[in-house]
């Protein structure tokens, strides 16, 4: 599962420094998919408290960068742990997802993957929600004991249908 491992192997980095921003913009220097509007989102906001708890999650996001992906990290000490990324450059047929772990779905209105490898049963699960062909929601589960990951996937698919009215 290489999208699984790229993002759980960012969990406990320190966030880098945010980017500089120019001191010029013109409307030819927007970044090319600004039009799907998930760079107007700040993924630590797009849980509000009611969300939270809906997904049994007490515990306040952490801003975090992950391959320069902008996301947020919630880890509910002893039960399990949250990420969800925004990546503004890449659509769902951009993702490097092994085939044999990724099953199509739809969250809401927009097409989505549920990455999960049931023979590895390491208690992690992903949904990759497509906006736009080329931009994507990324939610990764991770219990904690890296087991029962059917639980996992229940806990993505709650925070994926949490999230994705949100989502332009």
């Amino acid at each position: 599962m290489p999208v699984l491992l790229l993002l759980l192997g960012g969990c406990g980095q320190a966030p880098s420094a945010e980017p500089a921003t120019a001191a010029h913009t013109s409307t030819s220097e927007r970044p090319p998919v600004a039009w799907t509007g998930l760079a107007a989102l700040d993924p630590c906001t797009l849980l509000d408290p009611q969300d939270r708890s809906t997904a049994g999650i007490g515990v306040l996001g952490k801003p975090k960068d992950i391959g320069g992906a902008r996301a947020c990290d919630w880890s509910v000490p002893g039960t399990f742990g949250v990420t969800l990324t925004l990546s503004d450059t890449d659509g769902l047929a951009d993702l490097e997802v092994a085939k044999k772990t990724a099953t199509k779905t739809k969250v809401g209105a927009h097409p989505a993957l549920r990455v999960a490898d049931k023979k590895a049963a390491d208690g992690t699960c992903a949904v990759l929600i497509g906006v736009g062909d080329g931009a994507s929601v990324q939610i990764d589960v991770s219990n904690t004991g890296f087991s029962d990951t059917p639980l996992a996937c229940r806990r993505a698919g709650t925070v994926a249908g949490l999230v994705e009215p949100k989502l332009p």
